[in-house]
């Protein structure tokens, strides 16, 4: 799964790296310790086919969810069964966006140790990663109130280096895939489907971090600072 990532970079190079034409004015801070239920930057395309950044609520609220909360538990939404769930059928169909994500977490069980070990994971060469995601928009219980947006990531099995820690991983989308992934004009699940496949191993790189992470009041670049364990790391 994907629970905790950092989101530090400005969102003018955020645009500019992910070739979006249109920015939300609501700028968000520098985190990182980014949790569920907070706001986060998503590339999403317009009805009018533009590519905007905005922030949006993490954590998808189907537009048939009766309550907010329906979101807490909506984080995440595997990949293998996009296409079969109602929370997210039609929003893989038509409603497709990417979550850039600096660099995310992921807790490992240390054979002998009572707490997890957190780890950072971030691409070798230090660009964000295009994260898969789909958004919905809710209109209250009965339909009629204002939009809410929101959005969920999408997981999948974890390449060779991540199964080290944990055996599933956020999608990441190549470049390549982006136009396509964003249409909200392409409709073939089995094309889109066929985009959800596990980053090369190649592509990440981890290391072990703080235990203060587990805390999401914690915060501070310090944070992603590796540091050193006893005994053997996964490698």
């Amino acid at each position: 799964m994907c629970g905790r990532f950092v989101s530090a970079t400005p969102p003018d190079q955020i645009a500019q790296y992910f070739g979006v034409e249109e920015v939300s004015e609501t700028v968000l801070e520098p985190n990182y310790n980014v949790a569920p239920t907070t706001d986060v930057y998503t590339v999403l395309e317009t009805r009018e086919g533009v590519r905007r950044l905005e922030p949006v609520h993490w954590g998808l609220v189907p537009f048939w969810a009766k309550e907010l909360k329906v979101g807490n538990r909506m984080i995440n939404a595997r990949a293998e069964t996009l296409a079969e769930k109602n929370a997210y059928k039609r929003a893989f169909a038509k409603r497709r966006c990417i979550i850039p994500v600096d660099g995310f977490y992921e807790w490992h069980k240390r054979p002998g140790h009572p707490t997890k070990q957190p780890y950072y994971v971030e691409r070798v060469d230090g660009a964000p990663f295009a994260v898969a995601g789909l958004w919905e928009i809710w209109r209250g219980p009965d339909g009629d109130g204002d939009p809410f947006p929101s959005v969920t990531i999408i997981t999948g099995a974890a390449n060779e280096k991540m199964a080290a820690i944990h055996d599933r991983m956020p999608i990441v989308l190549p470049p390549a895939a982006w136009d396509t992934w964003l249409d909200r004009d392409v409709s073939d699940l089995d094309l889109l489907g066929g985009l959800l496949v596990p980053a090369p191993s190649e592509l990440i790189t981890l290391h072990p971090v703080s235990t203060e992470v587990n805390n999401v009041r914690n915060g501070g670049a310090h944070l992603i600072d590796p540091v050193e364990l006893d005994g053997d790391e996964p490698t």
